[in-house]
């Protein structure tokens, strides 16, 4: 239920616009092409496993989790201040 100028449904049309996006900008982040044997961040060589996994992958696994670790959301923020919501 909308309330004010918000026609209803539009609650939802922003949940599903925030999740389209991540979606998006995963699938974009995602790597392609072969995989890298050597980790292009330490050097360390990467597991077969995971470049079977992940075709593509140019990091070892602690050097991706320390990437995705210092990764900080730039999304918009589509909720609006409290304030304009109660109006």
């Amino acid at each position: 239920m909308a309330g004010g100028w918000a026609r209803d449904g539009a609650v939802q049309d922003q949940i599903d616009d925030t999740i389209s996006d991540a979606v998006k900008r995963a699938r974009a982040d995602m790597p392609s092409g072969e995989a890298a044997r050597y980790c292009a961040e330490c050097g360390e060589e990467i597991p077969e496993a995971r470049r079977l996994a992940l075709p593509g992958t140019r990091t070892c696994v602690a050097c991706q989790s320390a990437r995705d670790a210092d990764r900080k959301s730039a999304g918009i923020n589509r909720r609006g201040s409290k304030d304009s919501q109660l109006r």
